[in-house]
């Protein structure tokens, strides 16, 4: 595991054969996640895809005739509204347990872009700020509701102010995050393996990016930066030592191998984007590959 980060999380099911939306998180940086519903059910899961610049991710279980949020049935709502928050907060559902559900008041409606360098978050849009503790390990992906049960928003992550070791409780409309669900939904952002194309490979390698990365020693190692060369495109882009690579292109990269088939597709002198997960904080980073 990750240091400091706990390997569970929260979603909620926006269709009736298994659509479950959820913060994009690290608990998705694995080759199996386990999904486990209020009846305890578990299924195994499919990550269709993730938008991180809006810290959302869509998954798929094979299933039928759940129950489910309705996107088309939104409520809205501003300071002063009561709302409830449901989540897996410290796992307490982890079978057929039901999830924490805490009360609260939305303090504002505004927005996280002025926080930036304060906050630790790649989500800068509008939020609720909530005034309740809804923001603990494994809420994020929860939703919070009207007291009449209308979805109003997804339960971000945890939220640090580095300048004062404060943390704020939030959350994001769902308002926001609604096409970006319906499009992955409809295989928009779907991942695609690059281990069964058979387009033709360039030679671009990491070395001439400035990045050797962790020794490739399972079939599925996480890509994790082990050292980053002086001068090198990557060091002038802000890649550190430590860094995970978790997306190339909007693609979710799931081991060095997936990581090597992706850059090799790249043509010459193209511009690409990495995010990277450092710390609890995802970091987008472009790079261009050498001609």
């Amino acid at each position: 595991g990750i240091a400091n980060l706990h390997a569970y999380g929260t979603g909620f099911i926006v269709s009736p054969d298994g659509h479950i939306a959820t913060v994009w998180s690290h608990v998705l940086d694995t080759s199996a996640v386990t999904v486990v519903l209020d009846d305890g059910r578990r299924f195994y899961a499919e990550v269709l895809g993730a938008e991180p610049a809006l810290d959302v991710a869509v998954l798929k279980i094979d299933a039928e005739n759940l129950p489910y949020f309705d996107l088309d049935d939104l409520g809205r709502a501003g300071p002063g509204t009561r709302v409830l928050g449901f989540s897996n907060m410290f796992k307490v559902a982890e079978g057929d347990e039901p999830v924490s559900v805490l009360h609260g008041v939305i303090a504002a409606a505004t927005t996280l872009s002025a926080r930036r360098g304060r906050y630790e978050v790649p989500y800068t849009g509008d939020v609720y700020i909530v005034d309740a503790i809804t923001n603990n390990p494994g809420a994020a992906g929860g939703v919070l509701t009207s007291y009449d049960g209308e979805l109003l928003g997804m339960i971000g992550r945890e939220l640090k102010n580095q300048e004062n070791n404060t943390w704020i409780n939030y959350a994001i409309p769902v308002e926001a995050l609604r096409q970006t669900i319906r499009d992955i939904q409809e295989g928009v952002f779907r991942r695609q393996d690059p281990m069964e194309t058979d387009e033709p490979l360039n030679e671009a390698s990491l070395v001439d990016l400035g990045i050797v990365l962790v020794p490739n020693v399972i079939y599925r190692t996480p890509a994790y930066v082990d050292s980053i060369i002086e001068g090198s495109p990557a060091a002038e882009g802000g890649l550190k030592p430590d860094d995970l690579i978790v997306f190339v292109n909007n693609e979710l990269i799931h081991s060095i191998r997936h990581l090597d088939e992706s850059l090799a597709r790249l043509e010459p002198g193209e511009d690409f984007t990495l995010v990277v997960r450092r710390g609890r904080t995802l970091i987008t980073v472009t790079l261009a590959i050498p001609d």
